[in-house]
């Protein structure tokens, strides 16, 4: 019970802070010009950037596929699609929590270890987050002079100001942690035989198993180059879900493909932040790259973000319900998936 609300409250919180995010971003705007921006916007443009958002959740479905093979388990891609569908439906709700439902889902329906599913869901998360950095690189090369003022207005200098003043505090924070975790280590080393008899030591070990077991898949993988070939494609996807959008609005119609990588780049960053859907994060970043990048009005900023992020979470819902239904329809006694 305790656990349950301790939950409830960190959602809250994370959702507060999102539901500010939103605030901030829309924040002093004209209200009347930005639902003429939407009014006129050209959703033909909306509807064909959910075209590549589809082909990269068939993609990751795909993708994960060839990492669960590899662990000796047979897949469908049909069910890694509805798993991966209903993942982000549940991502909308709680942060994260759509890593372990996808993972619940396959576990329910193919028998798969729960543990190696989330080795596996890490693998994934470690070469998307290689992969945004390469992105990110582009985009600092090619967009240098216009992300020097933004990075140093809305990063460096706040930064700077906050360090320059706490500069003893941080330095004992991370004496405090480097030691804080030689002890820890010298305490599990010298009580180690006692920790084996506890009761909760083997759970822990076979999840620390599995989670290994999963990340090892992509040393062990067959089809490293369908794996890579799949990363590539989700996050050229990903780019064309924003690119196509672009045209919707007047405003932002004249941005090109380096424009497109770069608010990829920084949306990202809102779309992992912890609170539901990137909610507030994604709004706020988006607004302020489009505003002081690339010099475009406020209301059409807030627009743009507003009908991007709208429009792709509207489609998960849709996805997301179909594949409940499926799923429910369809339901069936477990299969022992191992090849």
């Amino acid at each position: 019970m305790k656990r349950k609300v301790i939950n409830v409250l960190k959602n809250l919180l994370f959702l507060g802070i999102g539901l500010t995010l939103l605030w901030l971003a829309l924040r002093g705007q004209d209200f009347e010009l930005m639902f003429i921006e939407l009014k006129n916007a050209n959703y033909w443009w909306i509807g064909a950037s959910l075209v590549p958002a589809a082909i990269s959740h068939i993609s990751r479905a795909a993708r994960w596929n060839i990492m669960i093979r590899s662990l000796g388990y047979k897949t469908q891609i049909f069910n890694t699609f509805w798993a991966v569908m209903i993942g982000y439906f549940a991502n909308l709700a709680v942060p994260r929590l759509g890593e372990l439902t996808r993972c619940g889902v396959l576990n329910r329906e193919q028998n798969i270890p729960m543990n190696s599913l989330i080795g596996t869901v890490i693998s994934e998360r470690v070469f998307d987050f290689i992969t945004l950095a390469l992105i990110a690189f582009l985009v600092v090369i090619f967009q240098l002079d216009f992300l020097a003022d933004f990075l140093d207005k809305y990063v460096l200098n706040p930064l700077s100001a906050n360090v320059s003043g706490n500069v003893t505090l941080i330095i004992l924070y991370i004496v405090g942690v480097i030691v804080g975790g030689f002890l820890f280590l010298f305490f599990i080393k010298l009580n180690k035989e006692r920790i084996k008899n506890l009761s909760f030591y083997e759970k822990v070990r076979n999840i620390i198993v599995g989670l290994i077991d999963g990340l090892k898949t992509i040393k062990r993988m067959d089809q490293k180059w369908a794996f890579i070939l799949h990363t590539l494609n989700i996050w050229i996807m990903y780019f064309l879900m924003i690119y196509l959008a672009f045209p919707a609005l007047r405003a932002t119609s004249q941005l090109g493909i380096i424009d497109g990588l770069t608010v990829l780049t920084l949306g990202s960053v809102g779309m992992v932040a912890p609170v539901p859907a990137g909610i507030g994060a994604y709004h706020y970043i988006v607004t302020k790259t489009l505003m002081d990048v690339y010099q475009i009005a406020s209301e059409a900023s807030a627009s743009f973000a507003l009908i991007v992020h709208t429009s792709q979470n509207l489609f998960i819902v849709l996805l997301g319900s179909i594949s409940v239904l499926v799923l429910t329809v369809t339901k069936k006694t477990p299969l022992n998936a191992k090849a």
